[in-house]
């Protein structure tokens, strides 16, 4: 491995090192570069075409056996055996190449089976790595088979002289009609095999560097998609200072505002019951008293703010408890049924104001009587959804802060979905990975 220094230039595609070792020949040859391409190419002809009758046979039986209902199955498992398929042969191609192509797939520790399925069938990689897998037996397989028969070949040509000092007084017949009766005539039998395996090793050098550059276009991640992880990552840290300033909010209202406002409330209180001992101070105890119904309605809205900004309940006890304060002062009748435990921070805030923009939208605009909101944890993903039975026609494009809630659950590589046919019911149901 430390015949070649590889270096990565940002923003290029680093030298595959094989072909860089092959500007210097005699160097080449005389190390281990030459096994290592040969058994690289060995080993993914084994692999290449046992991945191909696997990938065969789950086709052919799923295209037979589509019309019983278990062929979509076949296929499906097709489809996800080239993920495994995709890290094995990414972990030996370290056998040619120092540098480690990363690994394209979104992480998914702790998701179940049926969430890793259905994410890996949405990513492009996976597509990718199926058609690497397509072109692993019948192309790299066979022309790496080749080449192994042509060292295989080299090495008995190269072995001739042994061969015939093994087998002597009897002749061997190298070329027809040139018999070899002894190891001196069988040198130049030794010569022409180690011309044979000089051009196995550059024959194998060449094809091994086609696999490498084919495995970093198929098995690795795209520029493009390394652009798109870095602006959802941008817009994840938007997401979480915005959630920040929020709460910072929250806590100079609460801590602040909130608080003068029921020291003034107490104060405008002991003022008027000091007026009211006062002859003639009617007038002015009414204004007194006026004020303090007015601080009291100030201060209602600003609790209402300080909940609507981030509710201190949903921190202290979570989701359920937090939509169920929602649900009893909502306007129209609401029930719960949210069986969820503690969940990561982001996936509870982001399914709070998903409720809590859905009932909203309910009181708004529905006219509906009933209201439910239904929750659950399955697979690793967190269900919810909320069904009203107003007169539907709900338009996601017409604002009403759906689009705002579905770029906030795609944050979380969840998914928003609305089922409102006019004259209702409407249904909003949000996915979203327990993994946060």
């Amino acid at each position: 491995m430390s015949d070649a220094v590889v270096l990565a230039e940002p923003g290029r595609e680093p030298p595959v090192a094989v072909w860089a070792v092959l500007r210097r020949p005699l160097r080449f040859l005389g190390s281990w570069w030459p096994w290592r391409c040969w058994a690289y190419l060995g080993s993914g002809f084994l692999v290449g075409y046992a991945a191909l009758i696997v990938l065969a046979l789950l086709v052919g039986l799923g295209v037979l056996l589509a019309v019983a209902g278990v062929g979509l199955l076949l296929l499906l498992g097709a489809v996800a055996g080239a993920v495994p398929l995709g890290a094995l042969e990414r972990r030996r191609l370290r056998w040619v190449e120092p540098g480690r192509v990363p690994d394209p797939h979104a992480s998914l520790a702790g998701a179940g089976p049926a969430a890793w399925l259905r994410t890996r069938l949405r990513e492009r990689a996976t597509w990718r790595e199926l058609g690497y897998a397509a072109l692993l037996g019948p192309v790299f397989g066979a022309a790496g088979l080749g080449v192994v028969l042509l060292m295989a070949f080299a090495l008995i040509l190269v072995a001739t002289p042994v061969t015939v000092w093994a087998i002597a007084p009897d002749t061997v017949m190298l070329i027809p009609g040139r018999p070899v009766s002894g190891p001196l005539e069988a040198l130049g039998g030794t010569a022409a095999g180690l011309v044979t395996l000089a051009v196995a090793a550059y024959t194998g050098a060449l094809l091994a560097g086609a696999q490498v550059k084919t495995a970093r276009l198929l098995l690795g991640p795209r520029e493009e998609d390394d652009r798109v992880m870095e602006l959802t990552r941008s817009r994840v840290r938007l997401v979480d200072a915005f959630e920040a300033e929020r709460r910072r909010i929250e806590r100079d209202l609460h801590d602040g505002a909130q608080q003068q406002l029921v020291a003034l409330s107490m104060t405008l209180g002991l003022a008027e019951l000091e007026l009211r001992k006062v002859p003639q101070a009617g007038d002015a105890a009414a204004l007194v008293s006026r004020g303090r119904g007015e601080a009291r309605v100030a201060l209602e809205q600003l609790r209402d703010l300080v909940r609507g900004i981030h509710p201190q309940v949903l921190t202290d006890h979570g989701l359920a408890a937090a939509v169920a304060e929602v649900a009893l002062r909502h306007p129209v009748p609401v029930s719960v049924d949210l069986d969820v435990p503690r969940l990561p921070q982001p996936v509870e805030v982001t399914a709070y104001f998903t409720v809590a923009e859905a009932l909203a939208n309910a009181a708004k605009h529905s006219g509906a009587s009933h209201v439910a909101v239904v929750g659950r944890v399955e697979g690793g993903r967190l269900t919810l959804r909320v069904t009203d039975d107003g007169r539907g026609g709900a338009d996601p494009a017409a604002g009403a802060g759906l689009t705002g809630l579905a770029d906030r659950v795609a944050m979380l590589r969840g998914r928003l979905v609305v089922s409102s046919p006019v004259g209702g019911p409407t249904e909003l149901r949000a996915e979203v990975p327990c993994s946060g």
